[in-house]
């Protein structure tokens, strides 16, 4: 079992070689917790989760260290605190718990270690005495400032010319800088914000040698994989790189870097300002968070993402068949999926293929058609459906009882039954008219839609 992975720093689809295939570490740069996730951070989360998932698949569970990080130290969490009165750790601790909450109801596993930046200021503290003495960096007026010039290297990820980075960088102009590209480690704090003693004055950390002081400490020096959006590439992790390598006497920090492409809304950039910023927490209570999922990873990762109503709708309908066809499928359990690993390779194959999740669906739907036409074939049905149980389950996709999908959160079923049967009597009692009208009063009353068959009466709450 090989994996290929497309790789932002030679742009290229490499063979995933790890350093030690005992211990496969991976990064993915999480939130900054000052407010709700967005869906464009829970693209991000969602396809690096899924990459986890191929990782333990193909080198084992205990043989994957997985770490995403949490930001609780940063100016957009001062200003919050600032224009809501409360206390930073107060907004931190409630933004934190929220984004791991709706997170799972993406069904995103939390990783091994979830550092707080605040956790690890000794270790950046050191990482930025080291660079002073390989004279990679300097002080001056209170701040310490990454000699950009002082690495011929600097930009290699990003691949832009000087001007592009200044650019790009919105490099701030400062009198004390040596050169304007240079970025701050450290900057001082004043009475009212947060910050921390050191040999440079009481201050705080710059933002990009968080990352780098929190691998230093959980991946090493070195490490397989680091993740994150593509709009990190440039600056944050082209800064994490010229501030571990010269740290590190030139060791290298990561073999590989992933980065998914940018989302937007109905074909317009996200932004507060056209008013289209969905977020996480708001859309798990109008749709299941599974179809969430599913719309997320329908598209290839790298590509920009359009998110529209009409594929979220369609997610739905799809994951609504493929449950129904699990739910025909009655005589076979979950359980018996961890023994039958082996028959989803088509899924496996795509998805060790650089994420390949739209192949992936593509093989999940040929996988359900055989199940729909293995009906009255026991034997065969019951390898079918083990078989889209599993490729679920690598996806993150199938694994809730098919009944529990269809009856939502379970409000209102006793008063739903009650009707159901009533419409089930009215039907044997070939009083149509009476059918009829239960038939729209749950559509109406309770968002439900009843199917009707010779054996008997199902139903759903709608999406």
């Amino acid at each position: 079992m090989t994996i290929y992975i497309h790789n932002t720093l030679s742009r290229q689809k490499e063979e995933f070689r790890p350093i030690d295939a005992k211990n496969v570490r991976v990064y993915f740069c999480g939130p900054t917790v000052y407010n709700y996730a967005h869906i464009g951070n829970a693209r991000a989360a969602v396809v690096f989760d899924l990459l986890v998932r191929v990782m333990r698949y193909t080198y084992g569970k205990p043989h994957v260290r997985y770490v995403s990080n949490i930001t609780d130290i940063d100016d957009r969490i001062i200003d919050a605190a600032k224009q809501t009165s409360e206390k930073i750790d107060v907004i931190t601790k409630k933004f934190s718990a929220i984004y791991n909450e709706d997170m799972a109801a993406l069904g995103v596993s939390g990783p091994d270690y979830q550092p707080r930046a605040t956790e690890y200021i000794p270790q950046m503290l050191a990482m930025i005495d080291k660079l002073i003495k390989a004279g990679h960096a300097y002080e001056a007026e209170g701040h310490v400032l990454f000699d950009v010039p002082s690495w011929p290297d600097y930009g290699r990820l990003s691949r832009r010319n000087r001007d592009d980075m200044i650019a790009g960088a919105r490099v701030e102009v400062a009198p004390y800088k040596k050169d304007p590209a240079d970025f701050v480690l450290w900057k001082p704090s004043t009475p009212d914000q947060p910050g921390w003693d050191s040999p440079y004055g009481r201050g705080r950390p710059g933002w990009h040698l968080e990352c780098s002081a929190m691998n230093e400490a959980l991946n090493g020096n070195h490490f397989d994989i680091h993740a994150g959006g593509e709009d990190l590439i440039f600056p944050h992790h082209e800064n994490e790189i010229a501030q571990s390598v010269c740290a590190h006497g030139g060791e290298p920090y990561v073999n590989y870097w992933m980065h998914n492409g940018h989302l937007m809304v109905e074909g317009q950039k996200m932004s507060k300002s056209v008013g289209n910023v969905l977020l996480v927490h708001d859309l798990i209570q109008q749709v299941p968070g599974e179809v969430i999922r599913y719309a997320l990873l329908s598209a290839h990762y790298r590509q920009p993402f359009d998110w529209t109503k009409e594929l979220l709708q369609q997610s739905a309908r799809t994951l609504d068949r493929y449950y129904g066809l699990l739910r025909d499928a009655k005589d076979i359990h979950i359980s018996d999926v961890e023994q039958q690993i082996g028959r989803s390779r088509e899924i496996v194959d795509a998805l060790e293929n650089d994420l390949n999740t739209p192949l992936a669906f593509a093989s999940l739907s040929i996988i359900a058609n055989r199940l729909k036409a293995a009906a009255g074939i026991p034997s065969e049905q019951k390898i079918q459906k083990i078989k889209l149980l599993m490729a679920g389950k690598i996806l993150g996709l199938l694994q809730q009882d098919a009944e529990t999908w269809f009856k939502g959160d379970g409000q209102n079923t006793a008063a739903i039954e009650k009707k159901v049967a009533e419409m089930q009597a009215a039907r044997q009692a070939k009083d149509y008219k009476t059918a009829d009208a239960l038939r729209d009063l749950l559509r109406q009353e309770y968002s439900v839609s009843v199917s009707a068959s010779p054996t008997g009466i199902t139903w759903r709450k709608e999406s």
